[in-house]
């Protein structure tokens, strides 16, 4: 008797170039959303914050329909308490800035004075060192360089075009916000109709919920706290207002990259014609840098980046990322987006990858590579 064994060509070659074009189209499809949200920044930012301000508020609109609130009149009434809240702050902050701009060529005067001490002595050492390098070095003709200056104006502005274009983003928000907290139900169910049974919405939901006020919640308690340390500091150093100063300079300095220049450049200004010597300006500086860097690299990684599960490599590329993409609102909203993006990849179990490198401790699991078997395509014949 003999026996013939005959094996069927493979399908992997298939697979592979199936798995290949998929994963084209993916990336493609990654490139133009980037595209859409880099020209179309002041859409999504709109959206984004519409979104991340009702998320917020929705406990209370829940809270007044448990007290038989109607949900439009609760939620109505919450939005313009908010605004009022808001434009009453701008209209105080407006009439400060405006009494600022007038005195502002005093103040230029006071602080070239009170630091006049140190940059003499700069200026000693810069004389002595270029004479040192004219000695040792034989003349040469001065070469003349242009550089053009960086527009700071166009990276804060980025993302939204312009100051009209933050006049009309702060003004859509409230009704597109408004609008969602109404919609709350048909975008529910619009959404459970796209996932089907690929996600766990309701799951999905109530973990974004819980990462954007535990993000809030957590630069909360921050915020109390350095404003607190910057209270005492100002109170000690005799700064004028430093209840008010202290707890404006503690909350922007959250702000990351830009926050610590705001926190500097508020409290000094205010003390120019208060604060004798260059002492206190020290006290000032290095108050405020000190609590940067301990809020940027103790603080919020463990209080948000815990809550979050962001790792600060990932939350630091993030910051750059959507700094890059709608400046200034990007770096306010670069932690919560960066988290969306974690939870997206947590829900796929394709992008695991993608979920460890940006979770704070990675999750270990084992790859199992498919072996690959060569096709027999010629018959044995083994007598008996």
């Amino acid at each position: 008797m003999s026996q013939t064994a005959v094996v069927a060509p493979s399908d992997s070659g298939k697979v592979d170039s199936t798995r290949i074009a998929v994963r084209s189209l993916t990336g493609i499809l990654v490139l133009l959303v980037v595209a859409f949200c880099f020209f179309a920044s002041s859409i999504c930012i709109t959206i984004m914050l519409s979104a991340f301000l009702a998320i917020l508020v929705e406990p209370l609109v829940k809270w007044l329909e448990k007290i038989h609130v109607p949900r439009f009149f609760g939620a109505g009434l919450i939005i313009l308490t908010g605004v009022a809240a808001i434009g009453f702050l701008i209209y105080v902050s407006y009439g400060k800035l405006t009494a600022f701009t007038d005195e502002f060529p005093m103040y230029v005067t006071r602080i070239s004075d009170a630091v006049s001490p140190i940059s003499k002595k700069i200026q000693k050492v810069q004389d002595s060192a270029g004479k040192l390098q004219q000695d040792a070095s034989p003349k040469k003709v001065p070469e003349v360089r242009v550089r053009e200056n960086t527009s700071w104006a166009s990276y804060l502005a980025r993302g939204v075009g312009s100051v009209w274009g933050a006049v009309i983003i702060a003004g859509v928000v409230p009704f597109l916000m408004y609008f969602m907290l109404l919609a709350h139900e048909k975008i529910y169910f619009c959404f459970q109709t796209m996932a089907g049974k690929q996600l766990d919405l309701d799951q999905f939901i109530s973990r974004v919920n819980a990462m954007v006020r535990g993000y809030v919640v957590g630069n909360l308690i921050i915020g109390v706290l350095l404003s607190a340390i910057s209270v005492v500091v100002f109170w000690q150093i005799g700064l004028p207002s430093a209840v008010t100063l202290g707890i404006i300079s503690g909350m922007l300095n959250l702000i990351p990259f830009v926050g610590i220049m705001l926190a500097l450049v508020i409290p000094m200004m205010a003390g120019v014609f208060q604060l004798e010597g260059a002492g206190p300006y020290v006290i000032i500086g290095l108050t405020v840098i000190l609590l940067h860097v301990v809020a940027q690299n103790l603080l919020i990684p463990r209080l948000v980046g815990s809550r979050l599960d962001i790792g600060p490599v990932a939350a630091t590329v993030g910051f750059l990322f959507w700094g890059w993409l709608w400046g200034v609102p990007g770096l306010l909203l670069a932690v919560p987006l960066t988290a969306f993006v974690k939870l997206l990849a947590d829900s796929n179990p394709s992008m695991a990858h993608l979920s460890n490198l940006l979770a704070r401790e990675p999750q270990r699991f084992i790859l199992r590579r498919r072996r690959k078997v060569i096709p027999q395509t010629s018959a044995s014949t083994n007598p008996s």
